[in-house]
């Protein structure tokens, strides 16, 4: 569970104040236990963050996004998810989507809380 590690099992995908305690912290638990190697954001300095989750994304042979209510709402996570999917069509990367507490309709159709996130952004892109 090193995040100075070149290469990466596991590359998980989630919005922090939503899964970071709860969900998140169980499953990097049970991948430390199972000796998986996963990308762990913790320490890294803000300023470097990005390239560093650009890196680690392409590292990975496995990425987990883990969809939530606010996942939508955070730039990070969408940038990262374009990424995800980029490494998925040029390296073939496994992607593995996890629902935690939204319903898998209101991701597919961007409804309900999920949905409010692609709301503000298309608000904010009108604005400008």
């Amino acid at each position: 569970m090193a995040s100075s590690s070149s290469s990466y099992d596991i590359f998980p995908s989630f919005r922090g104040k939503d899964v970071r305690q709860t969900f998140l912290s169980h499953l990097l638990n049970e991948f430390q236990h199972r000796k998986i190697i996963s990308f762990v954001d913790n320490g890294i300095n803000s300023k470097s963050i990005h390239p560093e989750l650009i890196r680690a994304i392409k590292a990975s042979r496995i990425s987990i996004v883990i969809l939530s209510k606010n996942y939508a709402s955070s730039s990070w996570c969408l940038n990262e998810l374009l990424e995800i999917m980029e490494c998925k069509d040029s390296q073939e990367q496994m992607v593995m989507t996890v629902f935690y507490d939204v319903d898998p309709s209101h991701v597919r159709y961007q409804i309900g809380d999920f949905g409010k996130g692609f709301e503000r952004e298309k608000l904010f892109g009108e604005n400008t």
